[in-house]
């Protein structure tokens, strides 16, 4: 039994490190110290690093002991959570690569199964309700603060229970933490009503930019890196922009088109809303995700990755 296994490398391991995936969104950040609560109570330290995150997370529980680099090369368990493959995980070659032993725990259905130990449940709609069914088998007693930060994960991945993949269980796990104490009024405005200014500026961008596709269904816009130098602060200004331009009336598939520094490319932020598995195209263009939110790498101009993706998004729609 994989969860019997893991067991047995946390109580033998003497230095630990949870990891997890590159611009680490709520579930990412909030499955780390989910992890770390949890490896705290079967009686050992674990080192979360995460070296860039948004500040709207610093209100979690666990937050301020989150380092942006590991203490030792040769962790005895390392530990990754909510992430894909091993070339998305930050500190991969560093200090995952390096551990004796290593465990992954993700809700992705498109998952590489990179690590000694796999525990992945693709039917769970964040990495924080795998931990639940998890932290329960492994006798792992949920307070207040781990509470917290599992129902912020959950929040963020399903976007206040809004989007596809939530199940009954869902409603149930978030009514149990409510039990608990957790402060769900509180995590929905920091986490999905709370904006920067800015936000608010790149919304502006991305009103007077959009473009629209395929009789109106495919809806695009995009953000550069002189955007993001004159405008942003903080990695988490951008969130909630492609869901933004999703949300709009008679669109079926959204596109945030955001340029990388040095990377000679732009990172493609997709959501649909029912007909089109954006997992799908995200595959196709070397990324994954979920059926209704993916992304994926385009390496070139901006012109051009706007032709690429746009092209394979309608010979999916005409499917």
């Amino acid at each position: 039994m994989t969860l019997d296994n893991i067991l047995e490398e946390i109580k033998k391991a003497q230095t630990i490190v949870i990891l997890c995936h590159e611009s680490p969104d709520g579930d990412a950040i909030a499955s780390s110290l989910s992890v770390m609560y949890a490896v705290k109570q079967l009686g050992k330290d674990a080192d979360v690093v995460i070296p860039d995150y948004s500040k709207v997370f610093n209100f979690l529980p666990g937050a301020d002991k989150i380092k942006k680099e590991g203490k030792t090369k040769n962790y005895d368990l390392a530990i990754s959570v909510d992430c894909t493959d091993l070339k998305r995980l930050v500190g991969g070659s560093e200090y995952f690569e390096t551990a004796k032993k290593t465990v992954q725990i993700d809700h992705h259905s498109v998952n590489s199964m990179f690590a000694d130990y796999n525990y992945v449940n693709p039917a769970s709609p964040a990495c924080c309700q795998v931990l639940i069914g998890m932290f329960e088998y492994l006798g792992i007693e949920i307070n207040k603060d781990l509470g917290t930060c599992i129902l912020t994960g959950i929040l963020a991945d399903t976007g206040g229970f809004q989007w596809g993949g939530v199940t009954p269980e869902t409603f149930e796990f978030a009514a149990e933490l409510l039990r608990k104490g957790v402060n769900i009024s509180k995590i929905c405005q920091q986490v999905l009503r709370n904006k920067t200014k800015a936000h608010c500026e790149f919304e502006k961008l991305i009103y007077e930019r959009l473009e629209f596709f395929y009789n109106g269904q495919i809806a695009l816009a995009y953000l550069t890196i002189e955007d993001y130098k004159k405008l942003s602060t903080d990695m988490g200004d951008d969130e909630g922009l492609v869901e933004m331009i999703r949300d709009i009336d008679g669109v079926e598939v959204a596109v945030l088109l955001k340029e990388k520094e040095g990377l000679n490319g732009f990172k493609a932020s997709m959501r649909s809303k029912d007909k089109v598995n954006v997992s799908d195209i995200g595959l196709i263009l070397g990324g994954g995700g979920h059926s209704r939110a993916a992304g994926c790498f385009i390496q070139g101009s901006l012109e051009h990755a706007k032709t690429k993706i746009v092209n394979i998004i309608e010979q999916e729609m005409k499917k």
